[in-house]
């Protein structure tokens, strides 16, 4: 699974540390997510791209062959 979830925090100017407490996991979960070791929940998918304010879909990508 890809994600942009690196892009979206750019984009607002938001650590890895301020995403995880706003969501409730660990700095380190939030860097597995983005270098695609660990694909969140479908809860944790949701309440990443409502903080985004962005459709899942835009956040995440199934690879090809998913």
């Amino acid at each position: 699974m890809e994600n942009r979830i690196r892009v979206a925090r750019a984009e607002v100017r938001m650590t890895q540390q301020q995403l995880a407490e706003a969501v409730g996991v660990s700095r380190q979960t939030i860097h597995a997510i983005e270098n695609g070791r660990f694909v969140p929940s479908t809860v944790l998918a949701l309440k990443i791209a409502r903080l985004f304010a962005k459709p899942v879909e835009e956040l995440f990508q199934l690879e090809a062959g998913d």
